[in-house]
């Protein structure tokens, strides 16, 4: 199965999580099929906090794949930003 779901990175106590396309068995910070975009929690007010490829993520839904309850309310919260 495949999922979109969150890739950790950045240093000790600065997350920094890339939105990946990952098969469900891979580990959370392993293998990804495809890089969809990126999210920056302790973003500040001149940073971007959040990007997804829209066009991407409409693809990977169509064939099938799951987002994770984080990338849901992720989504939820770009599309907000976008309209």
């Amino acid at each position: 199965m495949v999922v979109i779901r969150l890739n950790r990175g950045g240093a000790k106590a600065r997350p920094f999580y890339n939105i990946v396309v990952a098969d469900k068995r891979a580990r959370r910070d392993g293998r990804f099929i495809e890089r969809i975009g990126f999210y920056n929690p302790t973003a500040v007010e001149g940073e971007q906090g959040l990007r997804i490829a829209q066009d991407r993520l409409t693809y990977w839904k169509s064939v099938g794949a799951q987002a994770s309850p984080t990338v849901e309310r992720l989504i939820k919260q770009a599309s907000q930003a976008a309209a």
